[in-house]
């Protein structure tokens, strides 16, 4: 055997050299850059070419050759043996079998040994062609305890989310862990247990609202996280306690406007103030907000709407969000036994669905295209609505007059008069309908109308995606096995199955609108509405020639305007001459007739 300084491009390759497929590009890259390092640590093996040749054939070493090529060398060292009869084949093929990559442990061991000898860690992932950040991993790893390592050594080794947990561990509790679940010789460690027992609750940098003040006065100390994502913020700090302290303080400091802390359930959930209705469109000036923290320690907000207070005794409008009929009809049938099947839309559903509309509506007559004279019959059709008071559904208007008194100041012009520019015009009527249309249920509905004008606008291309857990689970099994297939989902055999399919299916690029909630109503509410117009037009024209109801003494009869004024009073003992029952004039305000779920 003879050391020789040779070209490598003068150099054959071997035909038959065992190693035939490529390797990986990355692995080119590592051996490449090693060489620029640091050069050829082990010379490639040549023997001479057989007879009438003058050159050295590739015994072992190929692609230190390339690479070294790659690296522009214009010499080598190389191993100059006798040729084998068989060409090499058999020294190439027990070459490439015996060769094997450092154990993992021996690689952390020598690059701390590297780093003792001087080197740095850039040098280190420069000379390796790997990243600053993974022999940073790597050094970390080699401060793991050394028994641990040790059995690490025998090729007992943890997956990687247990070695990042007994890493980050100090070597104490290391050795208090090992102690007490060292295996017996021979055996392999559970690591499960031991990753366990190390293992805190992480509370990270990137999920904190407080600043440095209150990480300081709270005494917080971030640690790295180097098996993180690279392009996320890795900092964390095991003192749960002080972190959560922090968030608290913050929040507290923080409070928006009509805002306030809540507690959160045992699922997680925030528990809401009592009668509080949860806001699942835009939150307008008049709702609450409220501030808790997650599972992970995250600053969250939820917003929510308080009940209106109860309009004065005789104010048009019962409150109970029925109308007339349908409280003429719950006194008709005060003795008719009802069995209620659960609907296919829950109350906190039907409620989902009237932000939905609102906010759907509301986008449309802002944006959609709409011509004037639609725009003018939408005026009409607005102040034909339930509400007639108005009790406004925008979530950002003022109440009583000055809502419309600021809209009016718009088409005043400053000498007085009365301002016709059509473009100006359009912008107020457009304000004044989102003003006065809503879907949201309560006092506010304006009922069927705004769904027609809904229909109108397009509203139904501006509602949000209603695949979401909150509002999947507001439908009944029927109903949301019916959506399922509709949308080309198959029903699983258990309701939350087929919940989280219709979760999965619609994420961020697909939209799922439950048919409910379209603005388009159905035909007969269309013709309880023109058929009830006629009746009111029967009444106003009969009121304008002068008919009174024939008998005008009993204080008792229900009165034709529907005047809550008028109705008798409970105390003074008429309920049984008026027809109705105590339950009746006790009955809960949101007159919808089904249980709380």
């Amino acid at each position: 055997m003879e050391l020789k300084f040779v070209d490598p491009r003068a150099l054959k390759e071997n035909p038959d050299k065992a190693r035939r497929s490529k390797s990986s590009p990355q692995a080119d890259a590592l051996l490449l850059a090693t060489i620029r390092a640091v050069g050829i640590v082990q010379p490639p093996v040549v023997a001479p070419e057989s007879e009438g040749g003058n050159g050295y054939v590739i015994d072992a070493g190929h692609r230190r050759v390339r690479q070294a090529i790659a690296a522009g060398l214009e010499e080598i060292a190389v191993l100059v043996i006798e040729r084998a009869e068989d060409g090499g084949a058999m020294r190439s093929l027990a070459e490439t079998l015996a060769h094997e990559q450092l154990n993992p442990v021996d690689q952390w061991r020598a690059i701390e040994r590297l780093v003792a000898l001087g080197w740095t860690e850039e040098a280190i992932a420069m000379a390796l062609a790997l990243p600053v950040r993974q022999i940073r991993k790597l050094r970390l790893l080699a401060n793991v305890l050394p028994a641990m390592l040790d059995q690490m050594a025998k090729g007992d080794m943890p997956n990687e989310q247990q070695l990042r947990t007994i890493a980050a561990a100090s070597l104490d509790e290391q050795k208090e862990v090992w102690k007490a679940q060292k295996p017996k010789k021979g055996d392999t460690a559970a690591w499960w247990q031991i990753a366990n027992a190390l293992s805190k609750t992480r509370m990270y940098a990137r999920d904190a609202s407080f600043g440095d003040d209150l990480r300081e006065a709270y005494g917080i100390e971030w640690a790295e996280d180097l098996f993180g994502p690279a392009d996320e913020d890795n900092r964390y700090t095991t003192n749960v306690e002080a972190f959560l302290g922090a968030q608290q303080e913050w929040m507290t400091n923080n409070l928006p406007k009509k805002g306030a802390i809540v507690e959160v359930n045992s699922w997680g959930q925030p528990e809401l103030p009592k009668k509080a209705n949860q806001v699942y469109g835009k939150p307008g000036k008049g709702d609450h907000t409220g501030l808790y923290l997650d599972r992970d320690g995250k600053v969250q907000s939820v917003h929510y709407r308080m009940p209106e207070p109860k309009g004065a005794k005789g104010q048009a409008g019962s409150g109970d969000g029925r109308t007339g009929a349908e409280r003429d009809a719950a006194v008709d049938g005060d003795d008719a036994i009802t069995v209620k099947s659960r609907p296919d839309v829950t109350q906190k559903g039907q409620d989902m669905i009237g932000d939905f509309r609102t906010d759907a509506l509301h986008e449309a007559l802002a944006r959609a295209p709409i011509e004037d004279d639609t725009l003018m019959a939408l005026l009409v059709l607005a102040f034909a609505g339930q509400n007639v008071r108005v009790d406004s559904g925008a979530n950002d208007a003022l109440f009583g007059p000055k809502r419309f008194t600021r809209h009016a100041a718009r088409l005043v012009t400053e000498n007085g008069s009365l301002s016709f520019d059509m473009e100006t015009v359009r912008v107020v009527a457009r304000s004044v309908l989102i003003d006065v249309l809503s879907c949201r249920r309560g006092m506010s509905n304006s009922g069927v109308v705004a769904r027609i004008g809904g229909a109108a606008v397009g509203a139904d291309g501006f509602l949000p995606n209603m695949g979401s857990e909150d509002f999947l689970l507001c439908l009944s099994r029927q109903a949301l096995e019916a959506a399922a297939k509709e949308t080309g989902v198959q029903p699983r055999a258990r309701v939350r199955e087929t919940r989280a399919a219709l979760v999965e299916q619609f994420g961020a690029d697909k939209t799922f609108v439950h048919p409910a909630a379209l603005f388009a109503p159905d035909s007969q509410e269309v013709l309880d509405l023109i058929r009830q117009g006629d009746l009111d037009a029967e009444e106003a024209t009969s009121a304008a020639q002068g008919d009174r109801p024939e008998d005008e003494s009993n204080d008792h009869d229900l009165p034709d305007t529907g005047n809550a004024d008028e109705l008798p009073d409970p105390a003074d003992g008429d309920l049984a001459d008026a027809g109705l029952t105590e339950d009746d004039a006790d009955e809960d305000e949101t007159g919808y007739g089904i249980a709380a779920e």
